[in-house]
């Protein structure tokens, strides 16, 4: 309105209902005047439905269609992340329960052993006030006594600290923390089973089975699946726009309420809508940096697949190697053990020193402290061959 004089009306309210395959439903109405309304448009109360079809760009794909595919494939990649990070928790938890195994055999260890010495030195004052021990063996049994004193403290404070640290894996219902009890103990099969029998995974097998169902691996290619997407999207930027429009007509807001014959003929729009960019600079960078990006992220995958692969053989040759050190530990242990033992009762019998049994003592001590300390360590790595593989879940 100008001037007091009404030159124009336009009312147009519509709809659009976009399909999957790019095709768009439209449907309206229009209720224009004024003394001055432009010759093309119906004057009056009118009203309209039809459809849009994309000729060219945005025949394939479109910008909603490349987004709703590409959300389809996050929730994928963002299900393979969450696999790889749970796969990761579970390494660390598992390294953190070996450890907490160790921890407590060789704080056993220690404890056992420290008696055996507490009882050896009461005897030997009781042998020195018989006359039959040197002043000197109290000495030594009371500095061998001392030694091991202190090295059950140091595996006692060890085994709080795994323990602590194996709590923080632990949970109870509803997120509530829970702390390892003082009188948990490790089970048998942890501390009995014999590693000699244990079945060693085949080192093709795993690496074959990681190249497909690695969580990593499998977000990543997720990652580039997304990414083609995007590369097809960009590529439409470089067609022309040559959209097809159809639209039946009709007087007032009631469709075909006096339908007669010609009806379609006599009450239509039709028309194309044609664009073509003259040097299509920004679609060619476009497409060309998302080709870029598809490279890159291949590469990464390559790279990806050889750290893995890295990883398992890595692990498979240590794991194989501690198989045979735990033997080898195994059979010097109880050779330690033997020695000790006919050592003391050489020892007992007056036929030896103290320094030698408490030397034969302290091998032995090492030896069963080694087999414990391999022990956790096969087991460690075994879950490090399995967590390398991508397959703790």
């Amino acid at each position: 309105t100008f001037d007091g004089k009404n030159y124009f009306r336009h009312q147009d309210a519509g709809l659009k209902i976009p399909t999957w395959y790019g095709v768009e439903l439209k449907a309206g109405i229009e209720n224009n005047g004024g003394a001055l309304l432009q010759s093309e448009k119906t004057a009056g109360e009118s009203s309209y439905m039809g459809i849009s079809i994309p000729l060219a760009r945005n025949l394939l794909i479109d910008k909603r269609r490349a987004m709703l595919q590409q959300s389809k494939i996050f929730l994928q990649q963002t299900a393979a992340e969450r696999e790889n990070m749970i796969n990761n928790i579970l390494y660390e938890a598992g390294q953190a329960y070996w450890n907490w195994v160790r921890d407590y055999q060789s704080n056993e260890i220690m404890k056992e052993i420290l008696v055996i010495n507490r009882q050896r030195f009461e005897l030997v004052k009781i042998g020195f006030r018989q006359g039959d021990r040197p002043a000197i063996d109290t000495i030594e049994a009371l500095a061998q006594c001392q030694y091991f004193e202190g090295k059950q403290t140091e595996t006692e404070v060890q085994l709080q600290q795994a323990k602590i640290e194996l709590s923080g894996y632990l949970w109870l219902e509803e997120n509530g923390f829970y702390n390892l009890a003082d009188n948990t103990i490790p089970g048998k099969t942890a501390t009995e089973t014999v590693i000699a029998k244990e079945e060693m995974p085949s080192l093709n097998d795993l690496i074959s089975k990681s190249m497909l169902n690695h969580p990593l691996l499998r977000s990543y290619n997720f990652k580039q699946s997304a990414l083609l997407v995007d590369k097809k999207l960009k590529f439409q930027s470089l067609l022309p726009i040559v959209n097809f429009q159809a639209n039946l007509l009709d007087k007032g807001y009631t469709f075909f309420k006096n339908v007669e014959s010609g009806y379609v003929r006599n009450n239509n729009k039709f028309g194309i809508d044609i664009g073509i960019p003259l040097r299509l600079r920004e679609g060619r960078s476009a497409y060309r940096s998302a080709r870029l990006k598809i490279e890159e992220t291949g590469l990464q995958i390559a790279l990806k697949k050889r750290e893995i692969e890295n990883k398992i053989r890595y692990y498979f040759v240590e794991l194989t190697g501690l198989q045979k050190q735990y033997e080898i530990a195994e059979a010097a242990y109880r050779n330690y053990e033997a020695l000790r033992r006919a050592e003391n009762t050489r020892f007992q019998a007056g036929e030896s020193s103290l320094f030698l049994v408490n030397n034969r003592e302290n091998k032995a001590v090492e030896a069963r402290l080694k087999v414990a300390d391999l022990r956790a360590k096969f087991y460690q790595k075994k879950i490090a061959l399995s967590w390398a593989a991508g397959n703790l879940l």
